[in-house]
């Protein structure tokens, strides 16, 4: 799952996906901005073919934390 994510973080950033670990947030990643946050969004519902509610935009703050959400709606490797 974390590779997947990954890929989708490294593009709509446009950073190395190698730079990409569970811990990535907006905290230690300077082009996860607000903008940013939403296009991740968008990009991660159409990548994994998935509607994000609310809440779990909201919850969204590592990509460890997006890879969990992705496993609880049950979005396969």
């Amino acid at each position: 799952m974390l590779d997947r994510v990954a890929k989708v973080f490294s593009e709509v950033l446009r950073i190395p996906q190698e730079n990409i670990t569970p811990d990535t947030s907006p905290e230690n990643t300077p082009q996860w901005d607000s903008l940013q946050a939403m296009n991740l969004v968008l990009a991660l519902e159409d990548a994994f073919d998935i509607k994000l509610s609310t809440k779990e935009i909201v919850s969204m703050r590592t990509v460890g934390i997006v890879c969990k959400v992705l496993e609880a709606k049950n979005v396969s490797n």
